[in-house]
C-alpha cells in the first residue's frame, strides 16, 4: 500500500459513525485509488436508509482526504449495500435457504418472464473470456445510476461471477422454500446461483437442472417493479439461452466481443442463434479495444481494434461503442466496486452506453 494510501485512510480513521467505529474499522471504504492527486473511494453503507443519513459524513470524508498533503482533488461515492433495514448478517458458509436449487424445469413452455419486469436484455457472447460478466455488471450499475430501477441476473450457471463483481456474498433468504428474496449492491438488485452453493464446489448438473435453476432464478425471485433486467448469459449457445429466449421473451440482446478474429468467429454464432430464436439483437459492443499505457500514455490494440464496429456494418446492426482493456477496471471488478459506480473515462464510456440504450427505448 502506497504511503499516500495510508494517509488517507489515517484521515478516514477520524470519521467516527454515530454506532460506533469509524470508517475504516467498519469497512465501509471500498475501491480506493490515488492517481496524480486525485483520490477516489467509495462509501458503502450497510443499508439504503442509512446510505440516506450519511451525506455530511460523506462531504467530511471529502474533506477529510483534501487535507492529505499530496491529494489536490477528491472524489467520494456514497452508495448502500442492501436495500433493506440492517440486519445482522448471515455467515457466508453457514446453511443456504431451505431451496433446492437446479430441479428439472416445470410448466412446459409457459413463460418465466417475471411480471414487474419491462424490459430483459440478455448480454451474451459466444465465447468465455471476452468481458461479458464486466460488462453486465457495469452496465447494470451505470442504468442505476441515471435513475432506473434495475435487475441483475447471474445465469453463468457454471462460473457465476457477479457475487465477487458486485462486491456481495450474503446468501439470499428463503422464509418459504418457495420465494427468493435478491440482494442490493449499488443500486442494483441481483441475484447468482453463485450465492446459493458452496462457491469451492463445482456445479456438475445435466441441461435440465440447468434450465430448472434459471427457471427458479427467474420466476421465484421477488424482483419487484424493475425497468430493466440484464440478464448475464453463460458463453456459447446452449440450453439456458435456449431457456430464456423461448420461456422469457427478452427484449433483446447485446453481442460482446473482443476485435480478433478468433472471438468474432464464435459471436456471429451467437448472433445466429439469436436469430433462429426470434431475440433481436439490439446492438455489438467491442470490449478490450485499446490500451492505454497509465506510464508513458502509449496506445495498443493488444486485440486489434475496430473488428466489432467492422462486423455490425456488414450486419447492419448497431454499434454500441468500444470499450478499452483497462487495468482499473479489472482492479474495481475483483475488489467488488464496478468502475461505473464511480467517475473517470471509463465510467463515462458506461454511462454514455447506458444513455444510448434509454434514448432508444431499450432500457
Amino acid at each position: 500500500m502506497s504511503d499516500l494510501k495510508q494517509d488517507l485512510l489515517a484521515e478516514l480513521n477520524r470519521l467516527e459513525l454515530p454506532g460506533g467505529g469509524t470508517l475504516v474499522s467498519r469497512d465501509m471504504v471500498r475501491a480506493v485509488s490515488i492517481e496524480d492527486g486525485v483520490a477516489k473511494f467509495v462509501i458503502e453503507a450497510p443499508s439504503a436508509e442509512m446510505a440516506q443519513q450519511m451525506e455530511p459524513l460523506r462531504a467530511a470524508a471529502e474533506r477529510a482526504a483534501l487535507s492529505v498533503l499530496g491529494i489536490t482533488k477528491a472524489s467520494v461515492i456514497l452508495t448502500a449495500h442492501e436495500a433493506s433495514p440492517v440486519k445482522k448478517p448471515t455467515d457466508p458458509k453457514g446453511p443456504a435457504p431451505s431451496l433446492k436449487m437446479g430441479g428439472h424445469p416445470t410448466g412446459g413452455d409457459n413463460s418465466i418472464r417475471p411480471s414487474g419486469v419491462k424490459s430483459i436484455l440478455a448480454v451474451a457472447s459466444g465465447k468465455g473470456g471476452v468481458g461479458k460478466s464486466t460488462v453486465s455488471s457495469n452496465l447494470a450499475v451505470a442504468l442505476a445510476k441515471q435513475g432506473r430501477k434495475v435487475g441483475l441476473l447471474d445465469a453463468d450457471i457454471y462460473g457465476p461471477s457477479q457475487p465477487r463483481m458486485m462486491g456481495v456474498n450474503k446468501r439470499p433468504a428463503s422464509p418459504d422454500g418457495k420465494i427468493i428474496e435478491p440482494l442490493q449492491a449499488h443500486g442494483v438488485t441481483m441475484m447468482s446461483i453463485g450465492l446459493m452453493l458452496d462457491p469451492d464446489k463445482a456445479v456438475v448438473w445435466r441441461g435440465p437442472m440447468l434450465m430448472g435453476a434459471l427457471q427458479q432464478m427467474m420466476s421465484q425471485v421477488r424482483w419487484g417493479e424493475l425497468d430493466v433486467l440484464i440478464v448475464d448469459m453463460p458463453p456459447g449457445t446452449g440450453d439456458v439461452q435456449l431457456t430464456l429466449c423461448q420461456r422469457a421473451a427478452p427484449t433483446g440482446a447485446l453481442v460482446v466481443s473482443t476485435p480478433q478474429d478468433v472471438a468474432l468467429l464464435d459471436a456471429r454464432k451467437a448472433l445466429d442463434m439469436f436469430n433462429t430464436l426470434k431475440t433481436p439483437v439490439l446492438g455489438l459492443i467491442e470490449n478490450m479495444s485499446t490500451f492505454h499505457c497509465p506510464k508513458c500514455g502509449h496506445e495498443a490494440q493488444i486485440f486489434g481494434h475496430g473488428g466489432v464496429k467492422d462486423e455490425a456494418g456488414r450486419l447492419g446492426l448497431p454499434f454500441l461503442g468500444a470499450l478499452p482493456i483497462d487495468l482499473d477496471t479489472r482492479l474495481a471488478g475483483d475488489d467488488g466496486t464496478p468502475i461505473a459506480a464511480g467517475d473517470g473515462p471509463i465510467a463515462q464510456a458506461y454511462a454514455q452506453l447506458a444513455d444510448r440504450l434509454i434514448k432508444g427505448g431499450m432500457a
